[in-house]
């Protein structure tokens, strides 16, 4: 059995000092991804930047450092990585790394995704909106060929109500906006399953991201913004998926998947 972490860090280096990083992977994964690196590679210890055991890959911004960026450490070497999405307004904050393994009727292709916080203004909501669209556009393509498809991450909106401690107050702020949940929507609509969701369908006060200002982790006032979707041949190839709501060094926490 394969399992996959998924984890916004909120600063790899920051996560490395405090030894959270040397803790996720005594959790063992086959794959780790992470997003919100900010930093370049070679910023980074030797022990983070290529550790024991595993191959590892880095997409960062090409226009501002010390900003979002993602990575991905393997223990299986992949067939291929792919850094973008093609459109270089979108590729050049360093939010994507795709990897595949095995071929199309037996393998899969795993995507680790930042996508965009929409706060800062119109043009931020904007450009995120752009580039939801352009990504269910992306994997729509990519499933006609793979169907196998897993994308995970952290996507900055909560879906549902269910999804964050209080949804009636947020409703006005992005992140919950009915404009972001739509596209949500329609993300599901388009056959792409919330493994989260599909494993617990009425499971309240699961959040993955709390506001560090407020102390809202240690009051579960939270938010389930990371996730795990998965085209429908790949869901039959998911055994469980956990929240690591325990595990602390950021303001998310680690996401779980294993693989039958």
């Amino acid at each position: 059995m394969k399992s996959i972490i998924s984890w916004n860090v909120n600063g790899l280096r920051a996560v490395d000092r405090k030894g959270n990083f040397a803790q996720i992977l005594e959790e063992k994964p086959d794959i780790l991804c992470l997003q919100e690196t900010k930093s370049m590679p070679e910023q980074l210890t030797e022990e983070v930047r290529s550790p024991d055991g595993y191959h590892s890959y880095f997409h960062f911004p090409t226009i501002k450092k010390g900003y979002s960026g993602v990575a991905i450490y393997t223990k299986d070497e992949p067939l291929r990585i792919q850094n973008d999405l093609g459109i270089e307004k979108m590729d050049q904050e360093g939010r994507l790394i795709m990897a595949e393994y095995g071929p199309p009727a037996d393998g899969f292709t795993l995507i680790n995704i930042y996508f965009p916080n929409g706060g800062g203004g119109p043009e931020r909501l904007r450009y995120k909106l752009d580039f939801y669209d352009y990504f269910l556009e992306f994997i729509d393509k990519l499933h006609k060929k793979q169907p196998n498809i897993i994308f995970c991450g952290d996507v900055n909106t909560a879906h549902e109500a269910i999804d964050l401690a209080r949804p009636k107050e947020n409703e006005t702020k992005t992140g919950f906006l009915p404009i972001e949940r739509a596209w949500m929507d329609k993300v599901v609509s388009h056959g792409w399953i919330d493994v989260f969701r599909h494993f617990n369908p009425e499971k309240e006060g699961a959040y993955t991201y709390w506001d560090m200002k407020t102390f809202a982790r240690e009051r579960n006032v939270g938010w389930r913004i990371d996730y795990f979707f998965a085209s429908p041949e790949m869901l039959k190839k998911i055994k469980s998926v956990e929240i690591m709501d325990k595990f602390l060094g950021s303001d998310h926490c680690p996401i779980k998947i294993v693989l039958k």
